[in-house]
């Protein structure tokens, strides 16, 4: 008898927990398949500290082959899922597509960068959802203050020393304690023009900072945040994005070069695609996390809603702390549905929350204690090393090296904006010139089919009762391109098979051609052009090709090929923050 086939997608909080559970619970008696377009797992709380230059980016990436060593790796990303012949189609880095069979399907995809519809968002802003974001605000940052310091124009200098994060949950208000601290130690050592300093902003249309936490936490990030020199303005947000700044709803025109957005998340279309009943993006399941009616389904993370059983009507929010639990009772109730074990309901508690604000500051509330200051700070970092699956001691010895040495603010180069774009269902990938894109991306921009005010507040659902507060910073797993529910996608290939008709068509078409020839000369003197759009045939002289996509970086085209052009490097996405001297466009 075989041995049982289960499939894992996604290799975030949920999915990695769920494959280390199961390899463990396996024993080698069942072929376990993690689906993941990276190598590695990312631990996306510490992300705002490679962003501020304090931790090494490989420190927040664990090896998933080395921890998992029970478990196939598959590199690629899911772009479809026949649950009637259980098997997932996927798009592999280099553009092959393959599938993959199974007994159990585990979907963990997680969750993607969510847009409001706001002009010019997706256009002049960056998300806060993958390392390449991350590496990407990093060099951004440390380029708009070395420009500021050479500009002799005031208003160019505050224009590119004013840095705007949307968002004051989880991630935004993150990476705004640890920019004003990475930009105030970069100006110390290039000084900005006299009685200037960098400038941040945190917006949010919530009446708080940290509106889904308690307000002792609140209170306690909002305090270090303006004592910091942080504008912490609620009630505000963006109302259009320009190529100079940002209009906010206030009024207020603000002039900046730099725009990052953490409004939220939503989760990953794949599950969407699937036609099955769903609740605000996510997969609805038991408690069990079982699909109802697809017993051979489960689901966990970001990218399903879990009955939240301590409060009845309502599902757990999208946070880590659920989707690592989460990983683990989905590995157990598919031992069990395998015949190991008993199935278990998940049911969990919330143990607090910790915030780091950079240095030695931090928000806490383990086990509902309520901490700040330094306290809070020796409990968060402590919580994180714990929480981490691997690289414990290189992540403590860059903090005690960040303690007792200045940080090293140069510019790698290595992401580009056009690489890292916000309307993106790939935010774990950085695009690269060449480079086939396997998946659609999602739908929700700064126009029309973007996510509606009304969509993303707060416990409020378009379609049915309220939902609790979507927590936006907690999960970073891979992303699929968003299909339509119940249709089945169709690969669309330039080449046609010829059919009987088409043969006879050619032929006419051929015999007329060659009669006008006849009647009008030589070959020579008067040669027929090709039919357009035949296979063979040249496209017709002076038509203009076919315009490459916007925002979109096209392969070089061939060399000495009938249509090519000259050698050009792929244009990149335009951006307002990047001026030619950046390097950025």
């Amino acid at each position: 008898m075989s041995r049982p086939r289960i499939v894992i997608v996604g290799a975030g909080f949920a999915g990695y927990r769920t494959a280390k559970e199961l390899s463990r619970k396996a024993r080698g008696k069942a072929d376990i398949t993690l689906l993941n377009p990276t190598d590695y797992f990312l631990y996306l709380p510490l992300l705002p500290q490679v962003a501020a230059g304090i931790l090494e980016p490989r420190r927040v990436t664990v090896s998933l082959s080395d921890t998992l060593p029970q478990v196939r790796l598959v590199l690629g990303e899911a772009d479809g899922i026949d649950l009637d012949g259980r098997t997932v189609h996927y798009t592999d880095p280099e553009g092959t597509g393959g599938t993959l069979g199974y007994d159990r399907l585990v979907l963990a995809a997680g969750s993607v960068n969510k847009l409001l519809p706001i002009p010019g968002v997706a256009e002049h802003a960056h998300g806060f959802r993958g390392l390449p974001e991350a590496l990407y605000l990093r060099d951004h940052v440390t380029r708009q203050v070395e420009l500021a310091a050479a500009a002799d124009d005031p208003e160019t200098c505050a224009a590119r020393c004013t840095f705007v994060v949307v968002g004051a949950g989880y991630t935004g208000t993150e990476v705004a304690a640890q920019g004003q601290l990475f930009t105030d130690a970069q100006v110390r050592r290039h000084p900005l023009r006299k009685g200037m300093r960098p400038r941040w902003l945190l917006l949010d249309i919530a009446e708080r900072v940290l509106p889904e936490l308690d307000e002792h936490l609140s209170r306690t990030a909002d305090r270090t945040l303006r004592e910091r020199g942080v504008e912490v303005r609620m009630g505000t947000s963006v109302k259009e994005a320009t190529s100079d700044g940002v209009l906010l709803t206030d009024g207020e025109f603000v002039a900046t070069r730099s725009l990052v957005w953490c409004v939220g998340v939503r989760p990953d279309p794949l599950a969407e695609s699937l036609g099955l009943p769903m609740e605000r993006g996510r997969l609805l399941v038991d408690p069990n996390l079982q699909v109802p009616g697809r017993p051979e389904v489960f689901a966990c993370g970001d990218a399903a809603a879990v009955p939240d059983l301590e409060n009845p009507g309502q599902f757990t929010p999208m946070t880590a702390q659920h989707a690592w639990r989460q990983g683990r009772t989905a590995a157990l109730n598919v031992a069990a549905s395998l015949g190991a074990g008993v199935r278990r309901p998940y049911e969990h508690r919330d143990l607090g929350f910790v915030v780091d604000l950079g240095g030695v500051k931090a928000a806490a509330n383990p086990l509902g204690v309520p901490l700040s200051g330094l306290a809070a700070g020796a409990v968060t970092r402590g919580y994180h090393l714990a929480a981490m699956p691997g690289n414990r001691v290189r992540v403590a010895a860059d903090w005690l090296l960040d303690a007792v040495l200045p940080r090293q603010a140069v510019q790698l180069g290595l992401v580009r904006s056009w690489s890292v774009p916000l309307d993106t269902a790939s935010p774990e990938l950085a695009r690269v010139p060449g480079r086939p894109q396997p998946r659609q991306e999602a739908d929700a921009r700064s126009g029309p089919g973007a996510a509606t005010e009304q969509e993303t507040r707060p416990g409020r659902s378009a379609t049915g009762p309220a939902a609790p507060a979507v927590d936006e910073t907690e999960l970073g797993v891979p992303a699929v391109g968003e299909a339509e529910p119940g249709v089945p996608v169709v690969e669309q290939t330039d080449e046609w098979e010829p059919t009987e008709v088409a043969s006879a068509g050619e032929a006419v078409i051929s015999e007329a051609k060659a009669r006008e020839a006849a009647e009008q000369g030589p070959p020579e003197q008067h040669a027929p052009e090709p039919a357009k759009n035949q296979p063979g045939g040249e496209p017709a002289k002076r038509q203009p090709g076919p315009e490459p996509a916007k925002s979109q970086p096209t392969p070089e085209p061939a060399k000495k090929q009938p249509g090519g052009e000259p050698d050009k490097v792929p244009g990149p996405v335009k951006r307002t923050d990047a001026d030619p001297a950046e390097g950025d466009s």
